[in-house]
């Protein structure tokens, strides 16, 4: 009984969104229809939709066709399409429909609700056909094999695409040759130029097409429009991140590789320090194919780190990330928020600054030099101790050929011969700083030049 009163007290919504379907009016679901046929008249986000013409006769139809014409953003568009609806509710129920499933892709339904909890006014939200089944059937893809959404207005703002390379995703609303190219180039930062991709129109809708080509000529096709949606499907080699740390989990594994089990971060250690120096030597080089598979050496390693954490409990890949990139952002105040910093000098300043907070914040001591590892190679922590002793205006350099000449001057005494090297070294090094030149690289590079020239000698 309390059941039955709850139910009849319940009270109809004032704002009723249906889907349209992806344009087959055979694709509009039933509670669709019924609420349209109980309905005196309906508002359309937009006219421009092949179900459009087979809404019931006599139905008053209110378009939101306007609001796109005289925009200045979309989320403009949306917010003010949702001011218009809740100002219709006040006078009595509305039902809006929307191409598609209401709840895949609809950007104006969060506007609609926020718009609505604003005015004490209920909306219901009937599930649709969406874009993605009748796409899927074209392209013979399944769903559950990893498909990734994405909208192609949203992908556009990004400076690097947000999708998967090792898995297939499906880009909505690729609606002008603008947005395809906009969209090309990004894509182009997870894909090679000759990766097939497919521009299907109108899934869902009479006279659906499709066509495949590879993403480079992208933009040079004519199937775009407000029912264009671009397939791409996975890389036909690993390319993500994911894959690299399932490959990783894989080597750990009790039916893992014996060696990789029996590792631990201290035994990983000087494998670490080796694909550092590899990474090096391949910039030296200039040879970028050998770059790129240092690089993934080195990422191995850490991917072997974090993998070791995470069996441990300590922490996982994603927390390394996560760190890595709030700090970035967190530190970079003149890019993610409104700290002016028009030169490398004044980064130096506001990234310095930063630092010397956050360490208060966490309660660690205030001496500048404390995060500089000791690890760093000798040249290389010389100079990240003068360039940061020059940030702070705490620097006085010895007159480099004043240390240098001690060298002639050093007392036979192992220790004062030590000290006087050191400190010729550290005058170089402020010779290098001073001149913006790497004194690590540049003692690597002429060690090079000298071992290539011992060589020819000793086969001379």
């Amino acid at each position: 009984m309390a059941q039955a009163a709850a139910s009849d007290q319940r009270r109809d919504p004032a704002i009723t969104v249906i889907g349209l379907g992806p344009g087959d009016p055979r694709h509009i679901t039933v509670a669709a229809r019924d609420a349209l046929e109980g309905a005196s008249e309906v508002w359309l986000r937009t006219e421009k939709h092949p179900a459009r013409d087979a809404l019931p006769h006599g139905l008053v139809v209110h378009s939101c066709d306007d609001l796109y014409e005289a925009a200045e953003s979309f989320d403009y568009v949306y917010s003010a399409i949702a001011r218009r609806l809740v100002d219709a509710a006040a006078r009595g129920p509305v039902v809006y429909a929307v191409p598609g499933d209401p709840a895949t892709g609809e950007s104006t339904i969060g506007h609609l609700r926020d718009a609505a909890r604003e005015r004490g006014l209920e909306v219901e939200v009937m599930p649709g056909v969406s874009f993605v089944g009748p796409t899927l059937e074209l392209l013979g893809w399944d769903a559950l094999d990893g498909l990734q959404l994405s909208d192609a207005t949203a992908l556009n703002l990004r400076h690097h695409p947000a999708v998967d390379p090792d898995r297939p995703a499906l880009i909505a609303q690729v609606y002008s040759r603008l947005v395809a190219a906009d969209l090309k180039l990004g894509l182009l930062d997870a894909y090679p130029p000759e990766h097939p991709v497919t521009l299907v129109s109108g899934a869902g809708a009479p006279g659906a097409s499709r066509v495949t080509m590879p993403l480079a000529e992208l933009d040079r096709h004519d199937l775009f429009g407000d029912l264009a949606t671009l397939a791409v499907p996975p890389l036909p080699y690993p390319g993500s991140m994911l894959t690299l740390a399932e490959v990783v989990a894989q080597l750990r594994a009790p039916d893992g590789c014996p060696w990789d089990r029996e590792q631990t971060h201290e035994s990983l250690r000087p494998y670490l320090l080796e694909e550092t120096y590899e990474v090096l030597d391949a910039l030296d080089a200039g040879d970028d194919e050998a770059l790129a598979e240092e690089m993934g050496d080195l990422l191995l390693q850490i991917a072997l780190h974090a993998q070791l954490a995470a069996e441990d409990g300590s922490f996982t890949l994603s927390t390394v990330i996560r760190n890595i990139t709030e700090k970035i952002v967190r530190r970079h105040p003149h890019v993610f928020g409104d700290v002016q910093a028009d030169d490398p000098d004044q980064v130096r300043v506001v990234w310095e600054d930063l630092k010397r907070a956050e360490k208060r914040d966490v309660g660690k001591p205030e001496d500048p030099y404390s995060g500089i590892p000791r690890a760093l190679p000798a040249l290389s922590r010389a100079q990240t101790v003068q360039r940061q002793a020059a940030t702070l205006g705490g620097l006085a350099d010895p007159p480099a050929d004043g240390a240098l000449a001690r060298l002639a001057d050093a007392p036979d005494d192992d220790d004062a011969r030590a000290a006087a090297v050191g400190d010729a070294l550290w005058a170089v090094v402020t010779v290098a700083r001073t001149w913006g030149v790497d004194a690590e690289s540049a003692l690597r590079e002429a060690t090079a030049r000298h071992q290539r020239e011992l060589s020819e000698q000793a086969t001379d």
